[in-house]
C-alpha cells in the first residue's frame, strides 16, 4: 500500500512549474519570480478576499503572456486536416507500439497467447481506467470554470497537499476495502477518488488546450506500447521490478517536495530535483505500467482460480495513478520545450 501513497501525483507543484519565467535562467527564476513568490509564501492576515483578487489577476496576467508566446510556435498538425492530424497521432502511437515492442519484448508468452478470462479482466480494467480518467477530464473542467482553480492557487501549498492526500488516499482505501458486489459503496467511492483527483489536477487547465492534447496523446502513446509489452510478454518477466520501482517512486516523491521546502538560493540543488522528478519520474511510471500491467494478469489467472476476488474497479486505480503522472510530466516536458524556443 505504501507504493499508491508514493504514486499520489503532487500535481499543484507541477502546475506552477509551467508558468512564465521572467528571464532566461529556467530554474533560477521559477524559484524566484513573484507569482511563486506569491503563491509558496506564507499567508499573513490580509483578508481572504483581497487574497484572492490579487491571485486571481497574477494568474490572468501570468496566462496572457504565455498564451501570447505560445500562439507564435508553429504546430506541425495546426495546418492539415482532421484526416491528417489523425494519421499523425496514429503513426506516434503505432510507432511507440513497434519501437517499445521490439526493445523490451524480446521473451513472449510461451503459452500460446493470452487466455480468454485473462483477455477480458484485462479489458474490462482498461475500460475502468479510461472512464477514470475522463470521470477526472469532466470533473476538473466543472471545477476550473467554477473558480476552484484560483481558489486552490491562494491556499498555502501544505494544506492543499495535506487535503489532497487526505482525501485521495480516504476515498482509494475505501475502494480497495469495499467488495465487488457492494456495486453502489464502491463506485461512489472510486468516483470520489477521480473527483479528488480532478480538484487537484484542474489548475493544468490554464494551460493551452493544444499542449495538454499533445500531453494526454503522448501519453496514451507510451502507457499503451508499455502495456501491450507488459501482456504479451512472459508471464511475470517484470514482476520483479516491484522493489526497485517503489525505492525510485519514493526517490521521485521527495524530489517534488523540494520546491517546497528548500531556499531560492539552492539554485543547483533545486535544478537537479526537478530533473529527478521529471525524468526519473517519467522512467518510474514507465516502469510501474509495465509492472501494473503484469500484475493485472497474475491477479486474472488467481481470480480464475478462486483464489481472490475479480475486482478490475480495484485494478485500475494504479493504472490511472500511472496515467496521472506521466501525463503531468508530459505537460511539464513540453511546456518546457515550447519556452525555450
Amino acid at each position: 500500500m505504501a507504493a499508491f501513497v508514493l504514486r499520489r501525483p503532487f500535481a499543484l507543484t507541477s502546475a506552477l512549474k509551467q508558468l512564465p519565467k521572467a528571464s532566461s535562467s529556467a530554474t533560477r527564476t521559477f524559484h524566484s519570480s513573484p507569482v511563486k513568490q506569491q503563491l509558496f509564501s506564507q499567508r499573513s492576515s490580509t483578508p481572504i478576499t483581497t487574497t484572492l483578487s490579487k491571485s486571481r489577476q497574477t494568474f490572468q496576467n501570468a496566462f496572457r503572456r504565455y498564451e501570447s508566446s505560445y500562439q507564435g510556435i508553429p504546430n506541425p498538425t495546426a495546418g492539415g486536416t482532421l484526416g491528417q492530424r489523425l494519421l499523425y497521432g496514429g503513426a506516434i502511437i503505432g510507432g511507440t507500439v513497434v519501437a517499445v515492442n521490439l526493445l523490451f519484448n524480446r521473451e513472449t508468452r510461451e503459452d500460446g497467447g493470452m487466455p480468454p478470462y485473462e483477455r477480458s479482466f484485462l479489458n474490462e480494467t482498461f475500460a475502468h481506467t479510461g472512464l477514470g480518467i475522463g470521470i477526472i477530464g469532466v470533473a476538473a473542467s466543472a471545477l476550473h470554470r467554477s473558480g476552484w482553480s484560483y481558489r486552490l492557487m491562494a491556499t498555502n501549498p501544505w494544506v492543499v497537499v495535506g487535503c489532497s492526500l487526505v482525501a485521495s488516499l480516504g476515498t482509494m482505501y475505501g475502494t480497495f476495502a469495499t467488495h465487488p458486489d457492494n456495486y453502489m459503496q464502491k463506485y461512489a467511492l472510486w468516483t470520489g477518488f477521480n473527483v479528488a483527483q480532478a480538484a487537484i489536477l484542474c489548475p493544468l487547465l490554464f494551460l493551452q488546450p493544444a499542449l495538454l492534447a499533445r500531453a494526454g496523446l503522448y501519453t496514451v502513446a507510451m502507457m499503451g506500447s508499455l502495456a501491450f509489452v507488459g501482456a504479451t510478454a512472459k508471464q511475470e518477466k517484470y514482476l520483479y521490478l516491484g522493489g526497485p520501482l517503489l525505492a525510485g517512486v519514493a526517490l521521485v516523491a521527495v524530489s517534488g517536495f523540494a520546491p517546497l521546502v528548500l531556499p531560492a538560493t539552492a539554485a543547483r540543488t533545486l535544478m537537479w530535483s526537478e530533473r529527478i522528478w521529471l525524468y526519473g519520474g517519467l522512467a518510474v511510471f514507465g516502469g510501474f505500467t509495465l509492472y501494473d500491467t503484469q500484475k493485472i494478469l497474475k491477479h486474472a489467472r488467481l481470480a480464475e482460480r478462486g483464489v481472490m476476488r475479480k475486482d478490475v474497479v480495484n485494478e485500475s486505480v494504479s493504472l490511472e495513478l500511472d496515467f496521472l503522472n506521466i501525463f503531468i510530466r508530459m505537460v511539464q516536458i513540453l511546456g518546457m520545450q515550447q519556452r525555450r524556443k
